[in-house]
């Protein structure tokens, strides 16, 4: 057997749930003796030992009690956690390189355009997915950017070196639609103001409940061509997709919850900055949020934005996870291992900070 001592740093980030890149990917054959596993589901383990098999854990549980099989290559750690999770992030789409050859995060010649898919823009090889799995981060929720009022929809992935066929979890996680100022057509062009963009996404969503009832028409002469961005948001109205909406300010945060009771579907807030003056009514409607990064910038319709709105969600018992977000400037991602350390460091419990970058 062969046991190799981490790195310092590595043995904080060390995740678990895939062996990201330490060993040969889905051929692993592993054990990880750790001093302390944080489980986050269960108990935290002191002087643990995970056991990971073909790439997937095998067994978990103190070492005294789990046997590691003979030719298992051996990894110390200090401190083990599952694979984090960043719930809402361009990586992938976006590049490190930040020029018009690997950016392709934003489609700008139409507003509504639920029809386009992570997928086909996905780059399983860009440098910003190894360099996120370099902290732990083995699952992403990525996507088209907030820069439309629906740019899109996003994918599901695992960070890991692998086919794109053994990486993408889910083909389709979410309908990302966006409130705001991101929003606002350029030159003049629709939507302009608040206003707009609430009629804009009410009309498309009407058009996509009709369509939907005349595509199960019995009399297929009656039924209507396929069209691409209406199966999208009739997915919505049936509750196969959630709308995620990113949506900063109060008045933005409350017109998305009037949306989705008028049309029954199932919303994820994004962003949130000034969910701190709604927060009832979101605890109320029982809408889960991914939180905006708490490292942030402040500007614009993050003015508002707090390092202590975890904390806050937390106490309220309303389900939040992090994100690496969106960034127009290089290295256009974050890394939501650190954003939890700041909440963790202005109210918010280890537990809940940790939970919410992987069970949560």
């Amino acid at each position: 057997m062969m046991t190799t001592q981490l790195t310092p740093v590595r043995t904080l980030l060390l995740a678990c749930g895939l062996a990201f890149g330490l060993t040969s990917g889905l051929a692993a054959q592993i054990a990880v003796r750790a001093a302390t596993i944080h489980t986050v589901s269960g108990e935290t383990i002191e002087n643990g030992v995970v056991v990971v098999r073909g790439g997937k854990i095998a067994a978990v549980g103190p070492a005294a009690e789990i046997a590691i099989p003979d030719g298992f290559e051996i990894l110390e750690a200090r401190i083990l956690t599952p694979g984090l999770v960043d719930a809402r992030s361009v990586v992938g789409l976006a590049g490190i390189y930040n020029r018009n050859q690997d950016q392709d995060q934003i489609e700008r010649s139409d507003p509504v355009q639920p029809e386009l898919r992570a997928l086909d823009a996905y780059n399983r090889n860009e440098r910003l997915v190894a360099w996120l799995r370099s902290f732990g981060i083995t699952t992403v929720n990525t996507g088209h950017a907030p820069a439309a009022l629906v740019p899109g929809r996003a994918m599901v992935v695992k960070t890991r070196v692998a086919s794109l066929a053994e990486t993408v979890l889910k083909e389709d996680s979410m309908v990302l639609a966006t409130l705001g100022d991101s929003a606002r057509g350029a030159g003049g062009k629709s939507p302009g103001t608040p206003a707009k963009m609430m009629a804009m996404l009410r009309q498309n969503l009407l058009e996509a409940a009709d369509y939907a009832r005349k595509r199960e028409d019995a009399d297929e002469s009656k039924r209507p061509p396929r069209d691409l961005g209406k199966d999208a948001l009739a997915r919505v109205l049936s509750r196969e997709l959630p709308l995620t909406i990113t949506a900063h300010r109060d008045r933005d945060i409350l017109a998305a919850l009037r949306l989705a009771e008028e049309f029954g579907f199932d919303l994820v807030l994004d962003g949130a900055s000034e969910i701190g003056l709604c927060l009832e009514k979101v605890k109320t409607a029982g809408i889960p949020v991914i939180i905006h990064p708490p490292m942030a910038r402040t500007n614009g319709e993050r003015e508002n934005a707090s390092f202590e709105t975890p904390a806050k969600l937390a106490e309220a018992g309303i389900l939040f996870a992090f994100q690496s977000g969106y960034e127009s400037y290089v290295p256009k991602t974050r890394v939501v291992l650190y954003e939890a350390a700041i909440a963790c460091a202005y109210g918010c419990s280890f537990a809940d900070a940790l939970g919410s970058i992987t069970l949560g």
